[in-house]
């Protein structure tokens, strides 16, 4: 948030800024300057105002936002675990014969190693 603030804080500086400028270089009779500085402070009241609500409703997103991805990832990872589970079941039975192919495949292979060999 430190970024937001020191936005914040450079809004609030050139509008200082720009309104000493102005007060400064005015030919305008007092009262007129002072009525137009207090309709220029109304509004960056509501500027200030918009921009702390608009970065309220972000921040309620963005929490939303974290909250909606971090159920998805739950539910993603249960069906991961449900997929490898019925994988599992369906090779468990054919385990055993997948190692018999093995065997014979590095049985043949070591006879054919042998027939090299001679």
């Amino acid at each position: 948030m430190g970024k937001g603030k020191s936005l914040l804080l450079g809004i609030m500086l050139g509008g200082a800024v720009s309104a000493a400028a102005t007060l400064l270089s005015t030919p305008e009779s007092g009262q007129d300057l002072r009525s137009r500085a207090r309709e220029q402070s109304i509004e960056w009241k509501e500027l200030f105002e918009k921009l702390k609500n608009d970065s309220l409703k972000l921040k309620e997103q963005l929490t939303e936002t974290s909250k909606e991805g971090a159920v998805l990832v739950r539910e993603l990872t249960q069906e991961m675990k449900s997929s490898v589970e019925d994988w599992k079941k369906t090779v468990e039975p054919h385990q055993e014969s997948i190692q018999q192919y093995l065997e014979e495949i590095e049985s043949s292979l070591k006879d054919l190693e042998d027939k090299v060999n001679n």
